[in-house]
């Protein structure tokens, strides 16, 4: 998630409060952030239009999660929790009114200073820095240098964040943080980096080599139409390295007409014809005890309509990451909502399984299920590991503490609504700090292995073995004669992005010292930042890191993610949300473009997709059934002040051919996770294959499992073979048409025609626009 932090270290890159204790004396106990501390009710996720109401009581399974997560919730302590920003904003006030002398009232005044930008309230923030500063100027003392300019970036910080509130939230526009900005995303209000210029520019006039104050200066000119022209010359970040490599069209941001711009902090998001009418829903999660779920319902007529309350899903907070499935092999995609990420062991709260019930509804059925277990996470997989045609679970866990560990989960399924336990047994007894996961079959047994990101040193890499002589299933550690040599990652998947049919992996570094990583990056500059790694499958069961070779050795600091087609050629590109807590990490989400496998080609600025604020859950759909995929991210930070609206980035379409495909298990799992997909077609070049696999993408974002696949400039369909899951069984399909879309029933001749009814999504709306003025503790 947004988190950012390395387990063991803070988080903000300019720890301003560190330096200070060397010069103003040590703070008092307790006061010093926790690096892995609890999270609190970050602010409230906001629905943009009025949920439709419930006119039935909620299960009791349901009532009873809720009250779990609210007993969390009270249980929590504000003095171990970085993220509980209002509360600690009143401990520390409290704690400044009873200061007795000065050293405890510049040291309490400059960390509440810092604790009120972190809950959304900048000028408050300003004022408390200038009555510290007043504090120390009576005692006749200074700030050493360091200190001071650390200060002096904690007020440029407050007046870009003002800057924000008052521009890209309170007069949100469909170009508002679209990076580089146009003038519609100019701000009106211009006094936040007004003052911001002012402060950067000081700043660099001391230490020309910051290039985290180099960075944000240029944004702030941004932001006031003046870059490039007015930003000086010795300072200038030059437009040319922000040129995309390929001219693709620009995707227009929508979110705002169709409602579904929900205003929150860092969570997930589904994509998924959840109802079964044809038509891609969203889902999203927020995070924190008050970040609610949210259900908009895709109604089949240009429109979506928030169906979360009525859904049974109010009140169940706090997920930073969700995902869907079907547990129960029953045809309704179920949802799983994962919580406690980045928290430690107050970060021990149960995740949900919501069963879909068919009719609108969904029910928490953790308990019942076997699932009610409670470790800190926001990574896990759904597939069939031992081919018995049930979806089963794992889940990786945030573990920091060898002697209270919190290890990796692998449920088996049994098959009648409930799971069993058996990761040790498996040979899977991880207690690592796993920040994502995705499953392949790297080697083409037939058998899903898996592959962890970790934050806390190497990646792993398990092959699925089978079973034993005893029956007992096992995995076994293929990290090294892999090859795979990743470490101090976040999010992961794996695909075949260069179509010879077998699955590559991507993962992403998440390390940074701040901000100034990123400039250093887009100007070729030596940098301490953790690179994005693409491995390469090498058809014997090792992996070629090919990076470099394919132009993606840049520090991407990645959290949200995934992959689509954006042009419908055929070739994989994927989306990145970037960024991590520090309310000065505004970098562009970065888009990528495959170019016939031979490269990925960066088309963030071409497409406008360069979103400036942290991008989490993605899912790539297509919501028109035209053919052409949109792209949704949900976005927002971690800390409570720290809000963003969601985007939809709606495909302007293009000339190429598509197909899509419903698949349907029998002895496989019913909604087809892990088939493998080869495609033939006929192209004025020859005939060409195009592969994939059927899962909902990144560990950090879902696209539907039904299959939409570009064709690029086919001529002809000659051949689409399935490869069953679970009972191995090669379907071969023909006479299946382009610009069609099929189910496909395993175990059948023929694919039968789906009539996706193909709709245009009404843009024609003024934004929608949720208040900001939220009745929240502690808030003006």
């Amino acid at each position: 998630m947004s988190l950012g932090q390395r387990p063991h270290k803070v988080i903000r890159g300019c720890r301003w409060l560190v330096a200070l204790g060397f010069v103003i004396g040590a703070m008092p106990a307790g006061t010093v952030r926790a690096a892995n501390s609890t999270t609190n009710d970050p602010l409230c996720s906001l629905n943009p239009s009025p949920s439709a109401p419930r006119t039935t009581p909620l299960p009791e399974s349901t009532v009873r999660m809720i009250e779990r997560l609210r007993n969390s919730r009270n249980a929590t302590s504000p003095v171990s929790n970085q993220f509980m920003n209002v509360e600690l904003v009143k401990l520390l006030t409290d704690r400044l009114a009873r200061a007795t002398n000065a050293q405890q009232q510049v040291a309490l005044g400059l960390r509440l200073a810092d604790q009120l930008l972190d809950s959304g309230q900048p000028e408050a923030s300003l004022q408390q820095i200038l009555a510290s500063e007043s504090v120390l100027t009576n005692l006749g003392r200074q700030l050493t240098a360091k200190s001071a300019a650390s200060v002096q970036m904690l007020k440029a910080t407050a007046m870009l964040r003002l800057g924000e509130q008052e521009n890209c939230l309170d007069m949100h526009n469909a170009e508002s943080c679209l990076f580089p900005l146009s003038p519609a995303a100019f701000h009106k209000r211009p006094r936040g980096s007004r003052g911001a210029v002012g402060l950067l520019t000081s700043q660099l006039q001391q230490y020309p080599q910051d290039l985290s104050a180099r960075w944000l200066l240029n944004l702030a000119y941004m932001t006031l139409g003046e870059y490039p022209d007015k930003v000086p010359a010795e300072w200038l970040i030059p437009p040319s390295v922000f040129k995309s490599d390929y001219d693709l069209p620009r995707f227009p941001e929508v979110a705002g007409s169709l409602g579904v711009n929900v205003n929150g902090l860092a969570g997930g998001c589904i994509l998924e014809d959840f109802d079964n009418d044809g038509f891609i829903d969203i889902v999203t999660s927020s995070w924190g005890f008050d970040g609610d779920l949210h259900y908009f319902h895709n109604d089949g007529d240009g429109h979506f309509s928030d169906r979360t309350e009525a859904a049974g899903l109010k009140g169940l907070m706090g997920g930073l990451n969700i995902q869907q499935t079907d547990y129960n092999n029953d045809g309704l995609p179920d949802i799983w909502v994962l919580r406690g990420a980045w928290t430690g062991k107050a970060g021990r709260i149960p995740p949900s399984l919501l069963r879909n019930n068919g009719d609108g509804t969904f029910t928490d059925v953790t308990e019942q299920s076997g699932l009610l277990s409670a470790h800190p996470t926001q990574t896990s997989v759904w597939f069939d590991y031992d081919g018995d045609g049930w979806l089963d679970l794992f889940i990786g866990h945030e573990s920091l503490d060898p002697n209270d560990p919190d290890p990796c989960e692998l449920y088996h399924n049994n098959h009648d609504g409930t799971f069993t336990e058996c990761a040790a047994a498996c040979g899977l007894d991880v207690k690592r700090f796993v920040k994502g996961v995705t499953f392949l079959d790297y080697d083409n047994d037939g058998r899903p292995d898996l592959y962890l990101s970790c934050r806390d040193g190497a990646n792993l890499l398990f092959h699925n073995d089978g079973p034993d002589a005893s029956g007992q299933w096992k995995f076994s550690d293929a990290t090294e004669r892999a090859g795979l040599k990743a470490a101090h990652t976040f999010p992961t998947w794996s695909f075949d992005y260069d179509n010879d049919g077998w699955e590559d992996i991507f993962v992403s570094g998440y390390s940074v010292a701040n901000v100034g990583d990123i400039a250093a990056d887009y100007l070729g500059l030596p940098n301490s930042g953790v690179l994005a790694k693409l491995y390469h499958n090498n058809h014997d069961g090792t992996f070629t890191d090919v990076t470099e070779k394919m132009h993606l050795n840049h520090v991407l600091l990645t959290m949200g993610c995934n992959y689509g087609d954006l042009d419908n050629d055929g070739w994989l590109d994927f989306y990145l949300g970037t960024g991590n807590p520090d309310l000065t990490m505004l970098v562009p989400n970065r888009m990528f473009r495959n170019d016939e496998g031979k490269v990925f080609q960066d088309v963030t600025t071409a497409g406008g997709f360069g979103h400036l604020q942290k991008g989490h859950g993605v899912g790539f759909a297509d919501f028109e059934n035209s053919g052409n995929q949109d792209v949704y991210e949900e976005m927002g930070g971690a800390y409570v002040g720290d809000t963003a609206y969601s985007v939809l980035y709606h495909n302007p379409g293009n000339t190429n051919h598509w197909l899509k495909l419903k698949l349907e298990g029998t002895k496989s799992n019913r909604v087809a996770i892990g088939a493998r997909i080869n495609v033939t077609v006929q192209t004025p070049g020859g005939s060409r294959h195009i592969h994939r696999t059927v899962s909902s993408g990144s560990s950090f974002g879902n696209n539907p499992l039904r299959q939409e696949i570009g064709l690029g400039n086919a001529t002809k369909i000659e051949s689409v073979e399935v490869k069953w899951p679970a009972s191995g069984i090669r379907q071969d399909l023909t006479e299946l048409e382009l610009d069609h879309s099929y189910r496909v029933r395993e175990g059948d001749s023929k694919a039968l025609p789906m009539d996706l009814k193909r709709i245009h999504l009404d843009l024609t709306k003024a934004p929608t626009m949720p208040s900001m003025k939220m009745d929240m503790p502690g808030m003006p």
